[in-house]
């Protein structure tokens, strides 16, 4: 019973862990709205110009990836580094979280 009760403990660590790890998706959604919907739209999926890319459906831990590299200077762009700069580690993950749960016109499309 004890190691039934061990383990019980150690995976509901692991659920609260990866749960925490995760970005807020109400403080990604906020950002997205203000900042990244002009060249990404609110879904990740809009492209006003063919070097903009889709990042609807992206893998999460890609996005934190690629904003932390412009955030820090490791991506240089002149679009993405100033508004990155800007960016908390919180709100890197929050914005990662909300895109990564956004459907992705990519995957659609390789459907049909």
């Amino acid at each position: 019973m004890k190691a039934l009760t061990i383990a019980l403990f150690l995976a509901l660590g692991t659920v609260s862990a990866t749960a925490q790890a995760s970005g807020n998706l109400a403080r990604g959604q906020e950002l997205a709205e203000a900042v990244c919907a002009a060249c990404h739209g609110m879904d990740g999926n809009l492209a006003l110009v063919d070097d903009y890319p889709k990042i609807g459906g992206q893998h999460e831990d890609y996005l934190v990836f690629a904003l932390r590299a412009y955030r820090s200077g490791d991506r240089d762009n002149a679009i993405m580094s100033p508004f990155a700069s800007d960016l908390s580690d919180q709100d890197i993950r929050a914005l990662a979280a909300w895109y990564a749960r956004q459907d992705s016109v990519l995957r659609v499309m390789r459907l049909r």
